[in-house]
């Protein structure tokens, strides 16, 4: 019986992806490193920063990688104020959980100050109780710790939840954690998604065939 819908922010949630590249574009130029939308996708999409800039970055203390962070993360918040939108389809679903009183949660490797900035621009803080945030925890996703954190603390087993994800990172943690896993193709293409072991790629909310899994008593994996 499904008790809960388990939530990824970006690319999920929203599609920042777009905003997210622009802005690494700009902050890596002052290093001289150029970035296209492929290298992007394969290397940055639903990691941890930490991690990015270590790849990217190598040469910088652990001090400097904090600081590029912290300024890239400063001026996507910046840029995303004017662009932030739902993904299409998205509050029908959430109102459609408000009616089955399903168990929700956020689980994102987003930093905290992105976070409670995505979710008070599109009005998600009151519907959203529990965020996970997988740099508060010992491992991000693509660790399945994000989920299972989130399962734990909503008292219900993988079986019983489904997650939405859009990332390689992101679906990899989801199955992990056992979690039937519907992959939102905002970032990555169904063919890409699909192996890792989504159950349903959608390219968004609106999609038919998403709402008849919802309804369905176990969804299939």
């Amino acid at each position: 019986m499904l008790k809960a819908l388990l939530f990824d922010l970006d690319g999920t949630i929203a599609d920042t992806d777009p905003i997210h590249f622009q802005t690494w574009k700009e902050v890596l130029q002052e290093y001289g490193v150029e970035i296209d939308r492929p290298f992007y996708q394969a290397n940055f999409s639903g990691r941890l920063n930490p991690a990015i800039v270590k790849d990217v970055l190598p040469h910088l203390s652990a001090d400097e990688g904090q600081e590029v962070s912290d300024r890239k993360e400063a001026a996507f918040r910046q840029r995303a104020s004017q662009l932030l939108t739902p993904m299409p389809g998205l509050m029908e679903v959430l109102t459609w959980m408000d009616r089955q009183a399903l168990q929700r949660a956020v689980v994102t490797n987003a930093p905290v100050e992105n976070a409670q900035f995505m979710m008070e621009s599109l009005g998600l803080i009151d519907i959203f109780p529990l965020v996970v945030l997988g740099q508060e925890l010992p491992k991000g996703k693509p660790d399945p710790m994000p989920y299972q954190v989130a399962l734990e603390r909503l008292g219900v087993v993988a079986e019983e939840a489904i997650a939405f994800e859009d990332s390689p990172s992101g679906v990899r943690s989801a199955v992990a954690a056992g979690i039937p896993t519907v992959a939102i193709a905002s970032t990555h293409t169904p063919d890409e998604l699909y192996p890792l072991g989504a159950t349903l790629v959608v390219a968004d909310f609106t999609d038919p065939r998403l709402l008849h899994q919802l309804q369905m008593p176990v969804l299939a994996r």
